[in-house]
């Protein structure tokens, strides 16, 4: 198992590198110039002088490659350099903002498993009926509506019309319930669909027409035998979502001003905030590259055969 983990990091080391290739050009090759946005959050009257002072206070005098590599080295030290709005620490900032989002998207996945699992099964065992037809048609529904539509149609329906439900911030349980809703509502979709065409077809399978002959009762088959072996295509779509719930944090927190890192990048987005951006991206996709190594690493406890192929290659 430690030279199946220690492969698969070696195989996410690259990764990490060629992003942040991208993320540092993409961001510099884009247009505006970050002094003049230095400069503006300042408030310092933009002269060319000034505009000289900045760039070399900011590195941006030098070639992009050595400009690349002085913020690499930086980066490996965990020093993202300073936000131009509040000249505050990056990861500092950062780090002030993620428990937010992380709390939001643990609840999204935590409220995807709960609902998905039972309804995947339901739709499964009352295959061509009435609740099957239901749940096919919530998850065409589902992976149909935008979240950001979504999150709108809630806020309509729940805070204006209803009163029910707070509009916007962070506080009790209640706050929650629509960001979260709205975060999970696809990958709920999504997963069903998954679970149901899983559990079909190993419900068909000839291990489960041998377990019932062997006289196993049909929730031992279903709950022990089927579900195991239909849970890996479900764990691939779990790690997907966390990466994509993180991803997607970034809208629904500001449809409902949650105070995450996302609406923190959409700021900075707006403020030209350039090491708040690269900090961001790059650590998002540190987050997501990691949940795709768990779920390789949760591929391994459900099947050795997997495990067993990567550590023979």
């Amino acid at each position: 198992m430690i030279r199946f983990i220690i492969k698969r990091i070696l195989v996410l080391l690259p990764i990490l590198l060629l992003v942040s290739v991208v993320v540092f050009l993409i961001l510099r090759l884009a247009k505006g110039d970050p002094a003049m946005a230095y400069l503006r959050m300042s408030n310092i009257p933009p002269t060319e002088q000034a505009l000289v002072d900045a760039r070399m206070e900011l590195g941006l005098d030098k070639p992009i490659p050595a400009q690349y590599f002085d913020w690499l080295s930086k980066a490996l030290r965990l020093d993202f350099g300073r936000s131009y709005v509040t000249g505050r620490p990056v990861l500092e900032e950062i780090l002030h903002y993620l428990p937010a989002t992380l709390v939001l998207a643990g609840a999204g996945l935590l409220f995807t498993l709960l609902a998905s699992i039972p309804l995947g099964v339901v739709a499964a065992l009352k295959k061509d009926r009435l609740p099957d037809h239901l749940l096919r048609a919530f998850s065409f529904v589902g992976v149909s509506i935008p979240s950001f539509w979504l999150g709108f149609l809630l806020v309509y329906a729940f805070a204006v019309k209803l009163g029910w439900l707070p509009t916007m911030g962070r506080g009790g349980p209640l706050h929650m319930i629509m960001p979260v809703v709205t975060l999970s509502f696809m990958s709920i979709a999504i997963n069903v669909r998954f679970l149901r065409a899983n559990l079909l077809e190993h419900i068909r399978s000839r291990s489960t027409l041998y377990a019932r002959a062997r006289g196993v009762s049909e929730r031992r088959i279903v709950w022990v035998h089927v579900m195991r072996n239909s849970m890996i295509p479900v764990v691939t779509a779990i790690g997907m979502h966390l990466g994509e719930m993180l991803g997607g944090a970034v809208l629904v927190e500001n449809i409902f001003s949650w105070p995450g890192v996302g609406r923190f990048a959409v700021q900075a987005v707006f403020n030209r905030d350039y090491p708040v951006l690269q900090c961001f991206i790059l650590m998002m996709t540190v987050i997501f590259v990691l949940c795709n190594l768990f779920v390789d690493i949760l591929y391994a406890f459900i099947d050795p055969r997997i495990r067993l192929a990567g550590e023979q290659r």
